[in-house]
């Protein structure tokens, strides 16, 4: 089966329109079917960056573990460096120790990571860099999601809903991701691409160490006691940052929750937009993130030669596009894709806000 073929399959339909013109130029040249690698000995390590992000051991890893399964007789070697840089070269050279064949390093550090790399390479060992792209060294390919139009969908929605809020000249705050993940600064480059060209005004910036939800919290607080009431909106890079602005202004007992925005479609954040907290968050499929790595991973394993719709830094390259979400298509998107169920959204304490909004 071909790398295009396998990830029309795997694709989300609400995903699919957006994604085809890129993966209709993907292309892997080995067979990779299930059953095509069945005997054949190889390990793969996966090694992903933190559990602070609920997407990684909800979505990433067993998707990743079950397309491996899928495709043959393979082992996956899977750490979690909880958001720790040197404790993920730990785990990388463990792995390396304990024979995998391939790396598939999303890392914790972009810079840090590189020595992961070149420890690889020094045993000929091919590195996927996942989700995240490593900053430097010989990668064998690199897969994600054009995460400066994330940034973009993220500032279009924002200054959208602040223009139809009558706040179109307000003051914003932006809580951008950790400062080690280059995703991150691609993120907010495109958030400022969009913000820029409008009359919002930035009254501050602060990029979150760790991505941590209680580090947006405590600098969202120490804004509020500054601004006030100036405050319309906060672009929030993801839903855990955006947890820690909406906790802030809770605690402020503000009178007017501003906008604010999201990322990864965490069952809490869609939760917080039925419920008016969060006005929208990015949903990114990961099912065909996790098998495309897989399948990729594979085919390094067994020698073949992997090809991909464009290059990055010289690096075969697959970039997968966002969704936005907000009130009015949670069911178009993360429901109809199978990403949450309404059970899952609908629980007794949101059953009154899944009502008003028309979902049940």
């Amino acid at each position: 089966m071909s790398l295009s073929a396998s990830l029309r399959r795997l694709l989300p339909r609400t995903a699919a329109a957006v994604a085809a013109t890129a993966l209709a130029a993907a292309a892997l040249t080995a067979c990779t079917g299930p059953g095509a690698a069945s005997g054949t000995d190889g390990t793969v390590a996966l090694l992903l960056p933190d559990a602070k992000t609920a997407r990684y051991e909800t979505f990433d890893r067993p998707f990743f573990e079950a397309r491996m399964t899928e495709l043959g007789d393979y082992r996956v070697l899977y750490s979690n460096a909880d958001q720790d840089a040197q404790k993920q070269q730990q785990q990388a050279e463990s792995a390396l120790a304990a024979g995998a064949g391939v790396l598939v390093l999303d890392p914790v550090d972009v810079q840090a990571a590189i020595t992961i790399v070149a420890a690889a390479n020094a045993q000929d060992v091919p590195v996927i860099s996942y989700d995240r792209l490593v900053a430097g060294g010989d990668l064998a390919y690199y897969v994600s999601f054009d995460n400066e139009k994330v940034g973009e969908l993220q500032a279009e929605a924002f200054a959208e809903e602040l223009e139809a809020r009558g706040h179109g000249r307000g003051g914003i705050l932006m809580v951008n991701g950790s400062p080690t993940d280059s995703n991150a600064t691609s993120f907010a480059e495109g958030a400022h691409r969009v913000l820029d060209a409008t009359d919002l005004d930035v009254l501050a910036e602060f990029a979150t160490p760790d991505w941590s939800p209680d580090k947006a919290q405590t600098w969202v607080a120490g804004q509020i006691a500054q601004f006030g009431d100036d405050i319309v909106g906060v672009y929030a890079a993801n839903d855990g940052t955006a947890s820690g602005a909406i906790a802030a202004f809770k605690a402020a007992n503000a009178e007017e929750h501003p906008v604010v925005t999201g990322q990864d479609a965490e069952l809490s954040a869609i939760q917080r937009i039925l419920t008016g907290d969060q006005y929208m968050t990015v949903y990114k499929a990961i099912q065909p993130q996790a098998e495309l790595a897989a399948e990729v991973a594979v085919a390094l394993l067994n020698g073949d030669e992997v090809t991909a719709p464009m290059e990055i830094d010289g690096t075969p390259t697959t970039l997968l596009d966002p969704v936005a979400v907000t009130v009015d298509n949670i069911v178009e998107t993360v429901v109809a894709d199978g990403f949450w169920t309404i059970e899952d959204i609908c629980t007794p304490a949101y059953a009154d806000a899944c009502a008003a909004a028309g979902i049940g």
